[in-house]
Parts: structure tokens; C-alpha cells; sequence
């Protein structure tokens, strides 16, 4: 059991690893506004929206909120239904981008756990926004579980950062 555990967490780092390519600034984005149907947003297109292993977090892009969740729950808070409030907006005042929703756990519970916990945060975030008017066409959801902290050491303070949803552009 010890060496199935080892082989599942070797294979998951492997798989982080090799998928961690640093995209240069302009690959992240169309380079013109005229692609984007966005007049000159420099807030977006010169932010460099590659992001590391240990989290890609919304607060990197102006307009959009990382929303936090309660242990080992997939509910959405009030205080996240007024970030998210805020999101949806900033989401429709942008239609030609389409963002992905990113789904985390803190460090308790197994691998397999924390993937389907992330799983339900991402999903209940696209689907709260879609309520709120968001094409569902233009959201995409992903779980990273426990694999993309924000904060890794092993402290309450750092377990409720890493329960979260956070956005990423997609090109």
C-alpha cells in the first residue's frame, strides 16, 4: 500500500513537473487588441500569465478574486458570492477570453480526495457564475487538489490559503 501511495505521488510531481513550461508574456495572450476585441487592456496583456507549480493565482490578474473555501467544503461563502459578484462582471466585460476555474485543497486527506474536493470547488464556482450571466462556454474547470499550494508549510494559516478557487486566461 506504502508503495502504491509513493508510485501515485512520483507519477502526479512527474506529471506537475513536465507540464510546468514557462510560456513567454506574449504567448500567453493574443499580442493585439484587435485578436482580443479588448482596446489596449494592458492590465492583461503585458501581465506575464505563465505561472509556477506552486499555485496560479487570480490575485496575479487585476479584476479577478481568488475565493476561499471552508475545510473540506465545496459551498460558496458570502464573502465569495461578493468576490465572485465582481468576477462575473470583469469575466462579461471581457468576451473574448475565456478563463479557466482552478480548483484547490489544502494538505489533510489523499490524493484521489483532495482532486474530486477540488474538483466540486471549481465546479460549483463556474456554475455560481454562470447563474450570474457567464457564458458557460467561456469557463473551463480544473482540480490540482493539494498538488499547487499557495503556502506550504503545515500550519492552519496555510491550509485555509490553499482551500481556494482561483482563474486563469485561456488562449
Amino acid at each position: 500500500m506504502i508503495w502504491k501511495a509513493l508510485v501515485i505521488t512520483l507519477v502526479v510531481a512527474a506529471v506537475g513537473i513536465g507540464c510546468s513550461k514557462k510560456k513567454k508574456p506574449e504567448e500567453a495572450l493574443p499580442d493585439s487588441s484587435a485578436a482580443t476585441g479588448i482596446a489596449d487592456d494592458t492590465n492583461i496583456q503585458n501581465k506575464d500569465l505563465s505561472f509556477d507549480a506552486q499555485g496560479s493565482d487570480s490575485g496575479n490578474i487585476q479584476g479577478l478574486h481568488t475565493v476561499f473555501f471552508e475545510y473540506d467544503k465545496a459551498a460558496i461563502t458570502s464573502e465569495a458570492k461578493s468576490l465572485l459578484s465582481q468576477d462575473a462582471k470583469w469575466i462579461k466585460d471581457h468576451p473574448n477570453l475565456k478563463v479557466q476555474v482552478e480548483g484547490h485543497c489544502d494538505r489533510h486527506g489523499s490524493i484521489e480526495y483532495n482532486l474530486a474536493l477540488g474538483e466540486r470547488r471549481a465546479k460549483t464556482v463556474r456554475t455560481y457564475l454562470i447563474n450570474l450571466g457567464v457564458s458557460g462556454s467561456k469557463l473551463t474547470t480544473i482540480s490540482y487538489g493539494k498538488e499547487k499550494p499557495l503556502d506550504s508549510s503545515e500550519s492552519d494559516s496555510a491550509d485555509s490559503k490553499n482551500r481556494r478557487a482561483n482563474f486563469v486566461i485561456q488562449k
